[in-house]
């Protein structure tokens, strides 16, 4: 029964490339890409080389319109912040080009993700060379298990403390482990940044005036790194501190929903912890492989929503909203008191240092 419930759900995720029919656009890609399944981050990655820096140009070119197209720079920032996202995390996990290509994965680390709010190499740094070996417990940076995680004021701490603080913390990390390529990496693609980005708000060249560089640079590093940090805490919200290395435990996942489409099938963040380099096209598959799993461990797993709209609901603390969404794997059924029982359980911090 559940497994019937489950394939209807997850029917609307991808599990082919959206360009799977098209003869020239694989042929075009494969000179460029190891696996053609990946056709869609390599399309993405070129839609949005044309779109976001030919946005910011017209923010520079049309001074007598600079506030609204700068307006409607940062409204097109936001709608494919996420597919850029999710791209540049696949591309971080497993490497889009071919060996002899290699060169090539700089553009989304470092020249592409310059308009999309991040600092060259800084995302690679933290979420590949601290988040995922540390899997958010105690020694994660990130790690949400210190706090009330249904808390506005938790996370404005949470927030607060990488926003001000996060670079240090991610460098003091990597020297600990001696880890010195990943050290500076994000050293360099952090403090370059604010060394052009200060450069040209203090000098304010006529050429590329202050409104410019707040519209294509500034404002989109706030908006980024307050819509990453928000996605993380909702991956990793719901948190049973018995076993909080367990992914099945430590994280969620939600199907059939729009973002899953437009975002490389992201919702699975379980499986993504179990397997950080599995395939994305691969993610609904394994959820069905593992089924049963999810049922044991009463993982959290919604339907149609995604993480942002999970955080206003976790903020507003509307359990009753959100066990309208939840996925009832078990055989026997919950009441929607025992659905909400449970999501609350998941969100009391833990106190002690884990390893």
């Amino acid at each position: 029964m559940a497994e019937n419930v489950a394939t209807q759900l997850i029917g609307g995720d991808p599990v082919t490339p959206g360009w799977k029919n098209w003869g020239f656009a694989k042929k075009f890609a494969s000179i460029f890409i190891k696996d053609v399944r990946d056709i869609d981050l390599f399309t993405c990655m070129v839609k949005l080389s044309i779109l976001l820096p030919g946005s910011a140009f017209a923010v520079w070119y049309f001074p007598q319109y600079r506030l609204y197209i700068g307006l409607g720079h940062i409204a097109l920032f936001l709608i494919y912040l996420g597919p850029y996202i999710l791209m540049l995390h696949n591309v971080s996990h497993r490497p889009l080009f071919h060996y002899s290509l290699r060169f090539l994965n700089f553009w989304p680390q470092a020249v592409l993700g310059l308009f999309f709010g991040l600092t060259p190499y800084t995302y690679f740094s933290h979420h590949l060379g601290m988040h995922h070996p540390e899997n958010n417990l105690m020694t994660d940076l990130s790690t949400t298990l210190k706090y009330r995680r249904d808390s506005f004021l938790g996370f404005l701490h949470y927030y607060l403390s990488f926003a001000i603080f996060g670079i240090f913390t991610l460098g003091y990390y990597f020297i600990k482990r001696n880890r010195w390529a990943l050290f500076r990496k994000a050293i360099l693609g952090e403090f370059s940044w604010y060394i052009l980005v200060g450069a040209m708000l203090y000098f304010n060249p006529a050429e590329f005036p202050r409104q410019v560089t707040l519209f294509v640079f500034v404002i989109p590093l706030l908006l980024c790194r307050f819509l990453l940090m928000a996605g993380n805490w909702t991956q990793h919200a719901f948190v049973d501190t018995s076993d909080p290395a367990n992914p099945y435990l430590n994280s969620i996942t939600f199907i059939d929903s729009p973002y899953n489409k437009r975002c490389f099938n992201d919702g699975y963040h379980i499986g993504h912890h179990v397997n950080m380099n599995r395939h994305w096209l691969d993610m609904p598959g394994d959820f069905l492989d593992n089924l049963q799993t999810y049922k044991e461990t009463k993982s959290i797993v919604f339907r149609k929503l995604d993480y942002f709209i999970i955080w206003i609901f976790l903020m507003a603390k509307q359990y009753g909203i959100l066990s309208k969404f939840f996925v009832d794997l078990s055989d026997k059924k919950m009441s929607k008191d025992e659905i909400i029982a449970l999501m609350k359980s998941r969100m009391a911090p833990l106190k002690k240092k884990t390893s």
